[in-house]
């Protein structure tokens, strides 16, 4: 007869390969129901974004289906984003469970286009994502996200912009059109604080930061005032670029904020008639990162007139064309970046754990 642990033991072979454990240890099957060798069961992944998921799922239809005497398999797949440890108890940004920066040593590589892509395609993929843009001197989360309306007041906190399903707030909302921001550090401190416990975030699974270029107060103040899950470093590929994102590195190292990962964007220019490739700005920049300070590279976006286009007509690539290469690459960015947001958390948990017990 099969039995539910006749099942959990089969669905132990089955190993989530970022996780790098098997499903039924880190606690994913759930809801497991055995009826006249009829199986269901719910298979609840760490984040909907999982790059994984369909293979998962597969998986563990195929190992049950190996069971003798199994007549059919049900599998529900469902997600819960698990929360930064860090974050719990966090008095400010409580419903948030994490929050990731996303930070260049340099401007010009096109850091505010990668945030609003991912925040965006991490919606589409079904989790609730925030899109914070701290670039106080140069903030073009607006325009990139065609957010036109302007924040409102609610119960005491500012009420974000609602852009593509993503909540967006930004310094260029009480900024005039025109006017230069020519502020000291004590001012953009304010300013963060004000963009992060003055706004109605709600529950989020996600926040994502989009963060000026450089390592300066507005960088500081970040890491300093809230516990952040991780940051995503943003270069292109020519080595005076690389340089300069090595000194943000540096300083989330500095002021002990893990990095999730290097995006390099830019990576490449791709005939549209012969496929063929040109390396216009160089290659292998996110590549050197990644081997020398050990973190992966969550991707790497070609360089296309059309993520401009999209990007100046408010409607990011990924959801104005898809299927284009660029919406394929950053699509993949954000499930790899989720994929590390879970591996983190998880790690972190473990760690707590230990603390714990010792």
């Amino acid at each position: 007869m099969v039995n539910q642990e006749t099942v959990q033991d089969a669905l132990r072979v089955v190993i989530d390969p970022d996780l790098r454990r098997d499903i039924v240890s880190l606690g994913f099957v759930q809801n497991l129901k055995v009826h006249a060798n009829r199986v269901a069961f719910t298979l609840k992944l760490t984040t909907p974004a999982c790059p994984v998921k369909d293979e998962l799922r597969k998986q563990a239809e195929d190992a049950v289906r190996a069971i003798p005497g199994v007549e059919a398999v049900e599998v529900d797949l469902t997600a819960e984003v698990r929360p930064n440890p860090g974050a719990i108890g966090r008095a400010m940004l409580p419903g948030v469970k994490n929050i990731i920066p996303v930070a260049s040593g340099k401007g010009g590589v096109g850091k505010s286009t990668v945030s609003a892509n991912l925040a965006v395609a991490l919606r589409q993929a079904g989790a609730d994502v925030g899109l914070l843009d701290a670039d106080v001197y140069g903030p073009s989360i607006p325009m990139i996200m065609g957010a036109t309306e302007r924040p409102m007041p609610s119960g005491g906190k500012i009420q974000p912009v609602v852009s593509h399903g993503v909540p967006v707030i930004s310094s260029g909302f009480f900024v005039q059109p025109g006017q230069a921001v020519v502020w000291r550090g004590p001012m953009l401190a304010k300013m963060v604080e004000q963009l992060l416990a003055g706004v109605n975030w709600g529950e989020l699974d996600y926040l994502v930061i989009d963060l000026p270029p450089g390592t300066g107060d507005v960088q500081l103040t970040l890491c300093q005032r809230i516990p952040l899950t991780g940051a995503v470093i943003v270069t292109t590929p020519q080595p005076v670029a690389v340089n300069i994102a090595e000194k943000a590195v540096a300083m989330f190292n500095q002021l002990k904020t893990p990095v999730l990962g290097v995006i390099e964007n830019m990576s490449y220019w791709e005939s549209t008639k012969t496929g063929e490739r040109e390396f216009i700005f160089g290659a292998g920049g996110a590549d050197h990162i990644s081997q020398k300070w050990d973190f992966p590279v969550l991707g790497k976006v070609p360089l296309a007139t059309t993520v401009r286009e999209t990007s100046d007509g408010g409607r990011p690539i990924v959801l104005d064309e898809p299927e284009s290469p660029a919406a394929v690459a950053f699509t993949e960015c954000a499930q790899n970046l989720a994929a590390q947001v879970s591996i983190h958390n998880l790690k972190s948990e473990a760690d707590d754990l230990v603390k714990i017990t010792f």
